[in-house]
């Protein structure tokens, strides 16, 4: 079994996420009393908030990139940075490591390759919605055409991540709030929607709506188990 590097903390809600999905699916996989080889360095999401929100992403790639050297030094076979937005800089992550940086918009588009989805929704941070990084990735990797909210409904979803479930907070209101996106998106022609910010999943699941769901923390974690146990 490999050993895999989780930068996490962004925020640490999700990153719990992660712990559990990879660990029952390494127990899943070997049985017994195996569990995931991990590390696990967890950032101070305050700062990184900060330099994301005035557009410092060179700052947030230094914070990754000593994480992700850290990771190195521990072991680490493999990094997965956990969360989605932060992936804005993981191609400066992956230029700064000699060990594979296993990309969350990789193993989404191939979940959704997998499933013949060929338009698909996407829900995150303003951030994963409105730039490139996210987007174009899938576009040009995965030949997906991707829909994003209204300009009215992306601050709703956006402030939503940060101020609720960035904080543990869960709040039905909410909830139906973004089903209502959801549903929209699904109107325009979205076969499925990408849970594209890695709380959104504390949220909701498959059993709120009827159209498929694609949650990117179980994905990404079902990527790096995969990458773990590979012979």
């Amino acid at each position: 079994m490999k050993t895999l590097g989780l930068i996490g903390g962004m925020s640490w809600e999700s990153s719990v996420t992660y712990y559990q999905q990879i660990n029952r699916l390494v127990n899943q996989a070997l049985g017994e009393l195996h569990s995931a080889k991990l590390c696990l360095y967890s950032v101070d999401f305050n700062q990184v908030a900060h330099y994301q929100n005035t557009a410092q992403w060179h700052a947030c790639a230094q914070i990754l990139i000593e994480a992700a050297h850290s990771l190195v030094r521990a072991g680490a076979e493999a990094i997965v940075i956990c969360t989605n937005t932060m992936h804005k800089v993981a191609h400066l992550v992956a230029e700064a490591i000699d060990i594979p940086l296993l990309h969350i918009a990789d193993a989404t588009g191939l979940a959704l390759q997998k499933d013949h989805i060929k338009r698909v929704g996407l829900l995150g941070t303003a951030f994963t919605m409105e730039d490139d990084f996210y987007t174009s990735r899938l576009v040009n990797q995965f030949s997906l055409d991707v829909l994003t909210p209204s300009p009215s409904q992306r601050p709703l979803v956006h402030d939503i991540i940060y101020t609720q479930l960035c904080k543990g907070v869960i709040c039905d209101q909410s909830r139906t709030q973004y089903i209502e996106i959801i549903n929209d998106l699904n109107q325009r022609g979205a076969q499925g929607i990408i849970l594209g910010c890695t709380e959104i999943g504390l949220l909701i699941n498959q059993t709120h709506t009827e159209v498929p769901l694609y949650d990117t923390a179980a994905i990404h974690a079902q990527a790096a188990v995969a990458f773990a146990l590979e012979q």
